[in-house]
């Protein structure tokens, strides 16, 4: 069976999952992303991933601000879609939007819901330190990741995977999964179950101050916060001079000290649990380094204090 779609979603996460149905030879009759946003040193325009994929491949893309208008509610039903599918998209759909489409709206959902319901799921899950996480097919309705759930896969998270990692495992394996979905329930081989009522968490919006380094907490937990908010927000901490210095890697290490202390030369830093072994970094306005080059500019003796 051929769907006539609309596809919905902005960052790279998204591509794959548009890559895979054009392969299965679904027709996507338009794409709806983020409008293109300032970008690099010279905050010049440019389109989302998704954007720049779509266009490439000659699809129609609009990218409008709101769809809470009539009109925006009216072009939407215009295109007498089969389905929307939805990843990462940026914008609440109304009500008139999620009822458009024949068999409805689809989102694809980075975690195992009812579990991270809500913005940063591969985040939360990597700080909680989750065993596993997964990739759900889920209709929508107008709840937050409320509403039925088509199908879903798991994905074991690593000792020592990285958000990157899940993401990009995660992401190629919804892709598969979202076509595979939504096929099945087209042709009514599969039924959309209602998601548990118990298991509920929230995977709030990251905000920047999370990533400062709170030296008291265990070496274990400040190691699963370096993997899971870098590249962004990012973590890092201030050096005795006051100086923000971000911390892009880092290991636990089997070592005791005072929270925030120097216990070596090389980077080797006390917590409240543990230490922690420090393994690249970067000052503001420079580049980031490996933890030797950057100690033989900006050293960090034993014994030094760490806010």
């Amino acid at each position: 069976m051929t769907l006539r779609l609309v596809f919905m979603g902005t960052p790279d996460f998204a591509v794959p999952v548009l890559q895979a149905f054009l392969a299965a030879g679904d027709t996507i009759s338009t794409v709806y992303s983020q409008p293109p946003r300032p970008a690099g040193r010279g905050h010049k325009l440019t389109p989302s991933p998704v954007q720049a994929f779509a266009e490439r491949q000659g699809l129609v893309v609009r990218h409008p601000v709101s769809l809470k208008t009539a009109e925006a509610q009216a072009e939407f039903a215009a295109l007498q879609a089969d389905a929307a599918i939805v990843v990462a998209y940026g914008l609440i759909l109304p009500k008139a939007v999620l009822e458009a489409p024949r068999l409805g709206c689809f989102n694809l959902h980075a975690s195992l819901l009812p579990r991270w319901r809500g913005a940063a799921p591969i985040q939360r899950a990597l700080l909680a330190g989750d065993a596993e996480t997964g990739i759900c097919a889920m209709k929508m309705d107008e709840g937050l990741d409320t509403g039925p759930v088509l199908d879903c896969e798991r994905v074991a998270i690593t000792p020592r995977m990285t958000v990157n990692d899940l993401h990009d495992a995660l992401s190629a394996r919804g892709a598969a999964l979202m076509v595979r979905a939504i096929h099945a329930f087209a042709e009514g081989r599969l039924t959309p179950q209602p998601q548990p009522a118990d298991g509920v968490t929230y995977a709030a919006k990251l905000a920047k101050d999370e990533g400062r380094i709170d030296w008291t907490k265990s070496a274990a937990e400040l190691d699963r916060m370096v993997r899971a908010l870098n590249p962004g927000p990012g973590t890092f901490f201030e050096a005795e001079n006051g100086e923000r210095i971000k911390l892009l890697a880092a290991e636990p290490a089997e070592a005791r000290g005072a929270p925030g202390i120097a216990l070596d030369d090389a980077g080797l830093i006390g917590c409240g649990e543990g230490a922690l072994r420090l393994l690249k970094l970067q000052r503001a306005g420079k580049g980031a380094m490996p933890v030797a080059d950057f100690l033989r500019g900006y050293a960090l003796p034993k014994g030094t204090r760490l806010r």
